[in-house]
């Protein structure tokens, strides 16, 4: 019997030890989305998160690789495309799955300061980590074309251009409305110029996606 007790020792001091890094990696992921939010992301080093978070430089190292990498964990953590999954739509719901996906991707990226400050740091830096992150978020995105393209019968290459341009176009604008209040007329800095966005883009898949 001693050594089957030895053995479940073993597995409760491997759970253990499992649910320790989980709780030392999400008070890590927080703490840079809280310094990020706070300061931006250009000056935080190893030395300040570790402070912050009371979590030694190795075992950030061990976890993340590198600050860069931990910034990575967050939004891979927090992004909306990256994170998604969905069951496939019937053809009579799929307007309102399109819908939902672009109402769903305007209310988190608005909501996440921190989010936006990283989509800025992707957009300029190319290294190994945003290529990573791109190449997984344009993953997700083909594969929603692809869906909507077969259960609509539209062209693929058509649906592409459409979820390109409202999908960039909600990044843009939502980037754009921390440093000028109005586009085009439309106040996207507040609550009531996204509901007009809204509205203009469940018209416009209304129109397209003519089931």
């Amino acid at each position: 019997m001693f050594p089957i007790g030895n053995i479940y020792f073993m597995k409760d001091k491997n759970k253990s030890i499992e649910k320790d890094r989980e709780a030392t990696e999400k008070k890590l992921i927080d703490t840079i989305g809280k310094m990020i939010e706070d300061q931006g992301f250009e000056r935080i080093g190893i030395n300040a998160v570790a402070a912050q978070s009371q979590v030694s430089k190795i075992l950030i190292y061990r976890y993340f690789g590198s600050v860069e990498g931990l910034m990575a964990a967050y939004i891979r953590k927090h992004d909306f495309w990256i994170n998604f999954s969905f069951n496939t739509p019937t053809k009579a719901e799929l307007p309102s799955f399109v819908k939902m996906l672009f109402k769903n991707q305007i209310i988190q990226f608005r909501n996440n300061p921190t989010l936006k400050m990283l989509y800025r740091w992707e957009l300029s830096s190319n290294n190994e980590l945003t290529s990573s992150l791109k190449e997984q978020r344009e993953k997700i995105g083909c594969q929603i074309v692809e869906m909507v393209s077969e259960i609509s019968g539209y062209p693929q290459k058509e649906i592409a251009v459409m979820a390109s341009v409202v999908t960039a176009s909600i990044i843009y604008l939502v980037m754009l409305g921390d440093f000028c209040p109005v586009f085009n007329g439309i106040p996207i800095n507040k609550d009531e110029g996204w509901e007009q966005m809204l509205d203009g883009i469940e018209m416009m898949v209304d129109k397209v996606l003519i089931l």
